[in-house]
């Protein structure tokens, strides 16, 4: 080998062995990140275990066989390779990830993801031109270019396998590894409330209706500028009925007063103090949902069964209402109640209902006659409630410890479920689980996690609840009312459910 060539090829491996050095000490260094920021990688998220151990073990590896004349060429082959790998791996998330994630450490928290792609295919130029001399005239050009070719489809090939099956995984099989979506939303503005006992009572494009648990005959609105509007205080007979918890929800131009423990609905019009009971002593029920003017879901207590019951209650005329339960939509994997905790959602525009169970991760999907569309699952994996209940005397349960919580009031909007989540995720930083709360959200129409929000929290407030629209997340955190825009990260999933540039399972 003439000495410029052996100057060449001596000068690209120590790029090699300085550049390896470099990258895995800063990994080692701050290991927990690093697994972290792959634990976010679209790409590699449901492997991020074993991928975050074997980029050093490789990096190093290959430090030691370039250091060693015996295994320098196998090394030099392996340096293209693993550049080949990174290359494609940073090509697949600039082109065909549902967001762009973080950077993973070392060099890459130094560039851009694109100026990192520019690098990384400059490395492998580099290491082709440093086997080619190195072999030049101790193999046949054909061994060299094929040996190339091989081992560079093959690292290129694996990362592909890795992309297709996290995907997969992450979507299909229900590993509990989050995905984080890119900015889905953008806080804009906060009005502080009066106090801290507010709820959301209904929503549209406009305007959001709020309800307050300390003043349950008070409406308040709020427009889609955080404006107020006065207060509607609503009419109700106190006297006639035992009111012991009133929740009030807006479908429309109207309002519902409710108490399922009484058993009372009434009804009014927004706008109007005037109200005028729809429904006494028809169910009594734990939950209900409004489906449209004349059709309400409700979660009851199976007066025959002891179980929780999903059903309907249809307003008709002249007072002549109906209801229907569903005993086998709710399934019993214990004690009937516990294990069927959960909370109910409607969405006007489809006229659908979902009802996602706290303590085991499955979620049920529902058309405005209650009957079941699909049980779908999230991304946990607590498929059984992990609770313990003694049985008393009188054919009641009692918890007698506290339960795992898995889910938490999840909203359906345009085809998805949101869900405010309890469980932390693999690889999630401790720090950001406990300074936010996060929403995971699913397709409704096919088993598919689509990815999370963070929602920070205001101050040493969480969030209470939120509320959805078409352009808004509205979120009350302590006695703050917060809005963010929705981004086009998360609303391209609206309507159907299905992203509109992504690959297709």
């Amino acid at each position: 080998m003439k000495k410029s060539t052996r100057f060449i090829v001596t000068g690209i491996s120590y790029f090699f062995i300085l550049l390896f050095i470099y990258a895995s000490i800063s990994k080692m260094m701050d290991f927990e990140n690093f697994q972290v920021q792959i634990g976010q990688s679209p790409l590699l998220s449901a492997y991020a275990g074993f991928v975050s151990y074997a980029v050093i073990i490789a990096e190093l590896l290959i430090v030691l066989m370039l250091i060693f004349p015996k295994t320098f060429l196998l090394g030099l082959h392996s340096s293209t390779a693993l550049m080949t790998a990174f290359t494609v791996y940073i090509y697949l998330i600039l082109n065909y990830s549902d967001f762009v994630p973080c950077s993973c450490g070392g060099i890459l928290e130094k560039l851009g993801w694109t100026e990192h792609l520019i690098f990384n295919i400059s490395a492998v130029v580099l290491g082709i031109v440093a086997v080619f001399l190195y072999t030049k005239k101790e193999y046949p050009r054909k061994t060299v270019i094929l040996s190339l070719v091989t081992s560079n489809i093959l690292s290129a090939v694996l990362i592909l396998f890795l992309f297709l099956r996290s995907d997969y995984v992450i979507k299909k099989e229900n590993n509990f590894t989050r995905r984080f979506l890119m900015h889905p939303v953008l806080k804009t503005k906060s009005i502080a409330l009066e106090n801290n006992t507010y709820y959301f009572a209904g929503s549209d494009n406009q305007k959001v209706y709020l309800g307050n648990r300390t003043m349950p005959q008070n409406l308040l609105t709020v427009d889609s500028s955080l404006k107020k509007r006065p207060n509607l205080k609503m009419d109700l007979d106190l006297k006639k009925y035992p009111y012991r918890k009133i929740e009030v929800k807006v479908y429309g131009n109207n309002y519902f007063i409710y108490d399922g423990t009484v058993p009372v609905i009434s009804r009014g019009q927004l706008g109007r103090p005037e109200t005028e009971v729809i429904s006494y002593k028809d169910a009594f029920f734990s939950q209900i949902e409004i489906i449209n003017s004349n059709r309400m879901a409700i979660r009851a207590l199976s007066s025959t069964t002891k179980n929780l019951t999903l059903g309907v209650l249809k307003i008709g005329s002249n007072g002549k209402n109906e209801v229907q339960l569903f005993p086998k939509l709710l399934e019993k994997q214990s004690d009937g109640v516990f294990d069927s905790d959960g909370y109910l959602s409607s969405n006007p525009k489809s006229a659908q209902v979902t009802y996602i169970h706290a303590y085991r991760n499955q979620f049920l999907v529902m058309d405005s006659t209650m009957e079941l569309q699909r049980r779908l699952s999230t991304i946990d994996t607590t498929t059984t409630a992990q609770i313990k209940v003694t049985p008393l005397s009188d054919g009641r349960f009692k918890m007698s410890k506290p339960a795992l919580l898995v889910n938490g009031h999840a909203k359906i909007f345009n085809g998805l479920l949101f869900n405010p989540a309890y469980l932390r995720g693999q690889h999630e930083p401790v720090k950001r689980w406990k300074e936010s709360r996060t929403i995971d959200v699913y397709n409704i129409n096919k088993q598919e996690y689509i990815g999370s929000i963070y929602i920070d929290h205001y101050k040493d407030s969480e969030m209470s609840d939120f509320a959805v629209t078409d352009k808004h997340l509205y979120v009350i955190a302590g006695n703050q009312l917060i809005q963010y825009r929705l981004t086009n990260s998360l609303t391209k999933y609206f309507k159907n459910g299905v992203a509109e540039n992504r690959i297709q399972e």
